[in-house]
Parts: C-alpha cells; sequence; structure tokens
C-alpha cells in the first residue's frame, strides 16, 4: 500500500506505524472531562467498513504524525492528511 505523504510524496505503507482511529486527536480534558468522558475515549473504538480516518506514524521517515483516510475494505487511500492541521481545526493544537 502506498500513501502519499503531504510533503514527502509517495511512501511505501512499512515506512509508517499504524496508531489507530484519527478520533484519538480530539482527546479530553483529563481535569475537567468526566468519568464516562474518559472511559469512552480510552476504551470504546469503531470497527467500521468503509471510509475511516485513522493516525499512522512515519516512523522511518520524518517522523511526522498523518491522519489518512482509507476505506477499510479495499484498502483504497482516499486522503491524507497532517495530523497538526487535523488538530487545529478540531481546536486541538496551535
Amino acid at each position: 500500500m502506498i500513501i502519499n505523504h503531504p510533503i514527502l510524496g509517495p511512501r511505501d505503507a512499512q515506512e509508517f506505524v499504524y496508531l489507530g482511529d484519527a478520533n484519538l486527536i480530539a482527546r479530553p480534558d483529563g481535569l475537567t472531562a468526566s468519568g464516562t468522558e474518559l472511559h469512552d475515549y480510552v476504551y470504546l473504538r469503531s470497527n467500521p467498513a468503509g471510509a475511516h480516518r485513522e493516525l499512522w506514524y512515519h516512523e522511518q521517515g520524518d517522523r511526522s504524525w498523518l491522519v489518512v483516510t482509507r476505506n477499510t475494505v479495499t484498502h483504497e487511500i482516499l486522503g491524507v492528511e497532517m495530523a497538526r492541521d487535523v488538530a487545529r481545526q478540531m481546536g486541538r493544537g496551535k
């Protein structure tokens, strides 16, 4: 599988480490979140068939974090974004 890195261009998926659901970027504030919110964040994950946003870490490259939108049925990559840009859009980054 080829991941089209936004900065470095097409890279083999073996250079990356899959880290799970991209919703992990939206971590609740540990000081103000309820126990239920923290529980749901840590333990509840969806397992969709179809388009899904995932976190990938470019371990054997520039060590960047990416959000890859991938069809979990066909493995077709539908989009790739820098995770920092996604976090900013979600209001989590500066």
